[in-house]
C-alpha cells in the first residue's frame, strides 16, 4: 500500500463525511459510516451512530472546516488510524470567536472493497500546549 495516496484516500473520506450535505446525500451515511459504528465526542460522552448522524445532519454544510498535520498509521491491511487537527470556521457574522479547534482521532476499517469509520473522537485543543 502507498502510504501518501492511501492518506490522501483517508482524508478524502473524513472531508466528504464532515463537508458535505447529508441531506442532499444521505446515502453518503452508510457508504462512510460502519454499522457498528460509535464516538467520543468533545466532552467526553459516548455518542451512538444515530447520535452522530443526527448531528450530522443538522449542521451547517457550507462551513469548511480546515484539516492540519493529517497523518494515518496503517495497524493493519484492514484496519487505519486517521490522526489530526480541525479548526471549525468561524462563522461570516462571527469572525472574531473562532474556536481553537480539537485534535481527532479516526478508526477506518475496509469492510469489502470501501473503507468505513468505525470510530471517532474529537478532543478540544483548551489552552497552552502540554508541556
Amino acid at each position: 500500500m502507498e502510504t501518501q495516496s492511501f492518506t490522501e484516500q483517508i482524508q478524502r473520506l473524513e472531508l466528504r463525511l464532515l463537508q458535505s450535505d447529508l441531506n442532499a446525500h444521505p446515502e453518503l451515511i452508510d457508504e462512510l459510516l460502519a454499522a457498528n459504528f460509535e464516538e467520543i465526542d468533545n466532552r467526553g460522552q459516548l455518542q451512538s451512530r444515530d447520535d452522530v448522524i443526527d448531528w450530522l445532519m443538522r449542521k451547517d454544510p457550507h462551513l469548511h472546516w480546515a484539516f492540519n498535520h493529517f497523518h494515518v498509521k496503517v495497524l493493519t491491511e484492514d484496519l487505519a488510524l486517521a490522526i489530526y487537527s480541525v479548526q471549525s470556521p468561524a462563522r461570516p457574522d462571527d469572525q472574531l470567536t473562532q474556536a481553537p479547534g480539537s485534535i481527532r482521532t479516526s478508526l477506518w476499517q475496509r469492510q469489502g472493497n470501501d473503507w468505513k469509520m468505525i470510530f471517532h473522537q474529537a478532543t478540544k485543543i483548551t489552552g497552552a500546549p502540554a508541556t
